[in-house]
């Protein structure tokens, strides 16, 4: 049974539309695709006397992505049987941020403090904040698993993992 969420014993559900979501996506389709395209040119998309050029197959994916975005983009704006009920509301767009935008501070850290210590930073705070645990809990269970993962990997698989720019663990000799 599928559940009703603009039901009538229930406040109205406002939030973006579904047709502005397909926009948005439609442009970055489009923005990509020219992307590709330019890349590509620069790259040589024609025909050489050997073969195909290294942009030749990216080109035509390109006119692809790009075609299809357009396309994409028509329908959500311009269409006939455009979708305009409500994507997502202020609530789920919450719960939904609440994890993206860590994860996104997460990737970065690990450039600079490597994939150990960003993990077990993440851990924490991830527990912390939407799991409410206690800070003592979470740091213990981020450096657990963290420890696991560097013995697994460096130690008995022999097989380095990025250690980020400022390299942290480099006490440790590996």
């Amino acid at each position: 049974m599928e559940h009703d969420e603009n039901s009538a014993d229930g406040p109205v559900r406002t939030g973006v539309a579904t047709h502005v979501v397909e926009a948005v996506v439609a442009l970055v389709l489009v923005a990509i695709g020219l992307v590709v395209i330019y890349e590509s040119q620069r790259l040589g998309s024609g025909w050489t006397s050997d073969g195909p050029g290294a942009g030749y197959f990216p080109f035509y994916i390109g006119v692809i992505i790009t075609i299809s975005g357009a396309g994409i983009l028509y329908q959500a704006l311009l269409g006939k049987n455009r979708k305009t009920e409500v994507f997502v509301d202020s609530v789920q767009l919450k719960r939904v941020l609440s994890v993206l935008l860590p994860a996104t501070v997460y990737v970065g850290a690990i450039s600079l403090l490597g994939i150990y210590v960003a993990s077990a930073i993440y851990i924490a705070l991830f527990m912390v904040f939407l799991g409410k645990y206690s800070w003592v809990k979470s740091a213990i269970a981020a450096l657990v698993v963290n420890t696991v993962f560097f013995c697994m990997f460096e130690v008995w698989f022999k097989v380095p993992l990025f250690k980020g720019a400022l390299d942290p663990l480099r006490f440790l000799g590996y």
